[in-house]
């Protein structure tokens, strides 16, 4: 097939899952024609995408060449997406359509970030995207039990839930939120004042509102199961505090196990507690307290002093027998304390394997090092909670990308339950797995549940079904897909908006967009109440184009009509911010037929109802 009978239309490259979850959002809510290259029609997710409703044409190619662009129209295709094979592959793509289409739309994925970046400053039309990189953040914040946060003009925008909810920081509301039932997710169009108007209302009358209106959303979640969901506005990022003194504990536990055997602690124990005593021996001698802790020291290094002026006194022989036994516990402690001091500048070189030590509390499992896993464990570690990976593929990339963090990383083929024993499990504070395997992820899930089952989990999971019945079934484990997460990040970026963060409710999606007012994107002359009507979207902020600095939350002035040059800042679903891909233009009122003048009249007395 040619490419001649393809115009104005969408090309995906690609067939992994982020692909089949591009193809599908182009298709389902922007209902634009597609073109898919596939590597292969009947491997991963090859078949999936054929049978899709909305595509054009699947093409078949190895890797994309120029033929194969030039064989799925890249002269007339409005964007084309490059979402598989690696940075070197997708960058030689874009260059060859850029080329051949000079006003194409380009959207890369890419894992190097900072090369991306270079690559949108040298392409005028493109936007390199990381799929691992929009969706850690959610498996790391939930991991953590705290909220994912998008920050936006100095405000950290949340999820909060029914009780976490405050009414001073309200931004927006979606009503009943069901964990059971996640066929839609309902945004309330409306001011802060009014949504919190429904949260009361919500909470005395339950779903359906007070008496004599219609009930909004699905029936009433299970206890536990769901509720109201705000997005608000922090002035700062919402942090975990960890204490220091745990983290401390943490780490010289563990560089000491990095160094040591169990006889050695041992042995380094005894000599410890022989310390003690013999300082407790030289203060009893002196009662100066110190003079004792100048002598302790000095022997503990190895100077000893035979000279001491209590030699005479009575205790002075047990003074000096505490001064010897001081002195080769040193001898004991010297060269250890070298070696951990050695190895710990050293092993972050040499990326020498490191065991989890016998005193972590606390901790997060990260099962799996892909780049997924190692976004999470990066993300998780720079918080302060101590991390422990689990990775059975030596060959995996991010073993040495973590272990030259410092952090401890179980490699083998061992069963899953050994090594999840070996990591501690039983004294994590969560668990996040995020192989490419589902079946893999559930079951490091799982064997988590059945040694604590109250921690909590985060899985990695793909298919809708499997995850539906894994929220269903299991309480405490929470599943992300990272191209459910990323997928409508790419796909906006494709249709030229910018997508700031992603924000999880439950399996649901919720977009943060910074979007431009101008002729081209038809919102110009539309005010914000013509932009949340349909629904789906919710307007937070605007920035004024004669004040571009000045970001306004919860506009006042929701009449106004917006001008060429302003910027909105919009929380929407993903049907929601396809809507503002091609919005309607504002409708403009009839004109009277009759060509006789007509006498003024006064202004109705409240707003035209419009069409629902």
């Amino acid at each position: 097939m040619t490419g001649d009978g393809h115009r104005g239309h969408y090309i995906v490259c690609g067939g992994n899952a982020l692909a089949h979850r591009l193809v599908l959002e182009l298709t389902e809510h922007y209902e634009v024609p597609v073109v898919a290259v596939l590597p292969d029609r009947d491997r991963d997710h090859g078949p999936r995408i054929g049978r899709l409703p909305g595509v054009a044409a699947v093409l078949e190619h190895g890797t994309v060449t120029e033929e194969a662009l030039r064989a799925a129209g890249v002269e007339g295709a409005l964007g084309i997406a490059l979402v598989d094979g690696d940075d070197q592959q997708n960058i030689h793509a874009a260059l060859t359509a850029q080329g051949t289409n000079p006003g194409i739309r380009i959207v890369l994925r890419m894992f190097n970030q900072r090369l991306g970046e270079h690559i949108e400053r040298l392409l005028p039309n493109c936007a390199a995207l990381s799929g691992s990189a929009t969706a850690a953040p959610a498996f790391a914040n939930g991991v953590l039990g705290r909220p994912n946060s998008v920050p936006v003009g100095g405000r950290y925008l949340y999820v909060a839930y029914d009780e976490d909810i405050g009414a001073g920081r309200l931004c927006l509301v979606a009503d009943r939120i069901d964990r059971q039932d996640l066929s839609r997710l309902r945004l309330l169009p409306e001011t802060a004042g009014r949504a919190a108007e429904f949260i009361e209302l919500a909470r005395r009358y339950g779903d359906n509102g007070p008496p004599g209106t219609d009930p909004a959303g699905p029936p009433a979640p299970a206890a536990g199961r769901g509720g109201l969901a705000a997005l608000q506005a922090l002035g700062s990022e919402p942090l975990l505090r960890i204490p220091w003194t745990s983290r401390l504990r943490w780490t010289l536990l563990d560089a000491l196990r990095y160094v040591t055997g169990v006889r050695m602690r041992l042995v380094l124990s005894t000599a410890f507690a022989a310390v003690l005593l013999s300082t407790a021996v030289l203060y009893l001698a002196h009662r100066d307290v110190g003079w004792t802790l100048y002598l302790a020291l000095l022997d503990l290094a190895g100077a000893a002093q035979p000279d001491d002026p209590a030699a005479g006194a009575p205790g002075g022989i047990w003074a000096r027998a505490a001064q010897v036994v001081i002195t080769f516990c040193g001898i004991t402690f010297m060269p250890v304390a070298t070696a951990v001091v050695v190895e710990a500048l050293a092993s972050g070189r040499r990326g020498v394997p490191r065991a989890p030590s016998a005193g972590v509390r606390g901790h997060v499992v990260v099962v799996g090092l892909g780049s997924v896993g190692i976004r999470v464990a990066t993300l998780v570690q720079d918080t302060g909670v101590p991390v422990v990976c689990v990775e059975r593929d030596p060959q995996a990339r991010g073993i040495a990308a973590v272990r030259a963090r410092g952090i401890p990383v179980l490699v083998g083929d061992a069963p899953l339950e050994s090594q999840l024993r070996r990591a501690r499990i039983h004294r994590a504070r969560a668990l996040a797995a995020v192989t490419s395997d589902d079946a893999a992820n559930l079951e490091a899930a799982l064997e988590a549940r059945a040694v604590r089952p109250d921690m909590r989990i985060v899985v990695r999971l793909f298919d809708d079904d499997f995850a539906h019945h894994v929220y269903a079934t299991l309480g405490n484990v929470a599943s992300r897909s990272v191209s459910y997460l990323s997928a409508p990040a790419f796909a906006a970026a494709l249709m030229g908006r910018e997508v700031l963060g992603t924000l999880s409710v439950y399996r649901h999606v919720l977009l943060i967009a910074e979007v431009a007012v101008d002729d081209a994107s038809g919102l110009a002359g539309q005010d914000l109440h013509g932009i949340e009507q349909p629904g789906g979207v919710r307007v937070l902020a605007v920035r004024l184009a004669r004040r571009p600095a000045d970001l306004q939350w919860n506009f006042a002035d929701r009449a106004r009509r917006l001008a060429a040059g302003d910027r909105v800042v919009v929380a929407a679903t993903r049907s929601g911010l396809a809507r503002l891909a091609t919005p309607v233009p504002p409708a403009v009122p009839p004109q009277p037929r009759s060509p006789e003048p007509r006498s003024p009249e006064p202004p109705a007395a409240g707003p035209v109802a419009s069409e629902p």
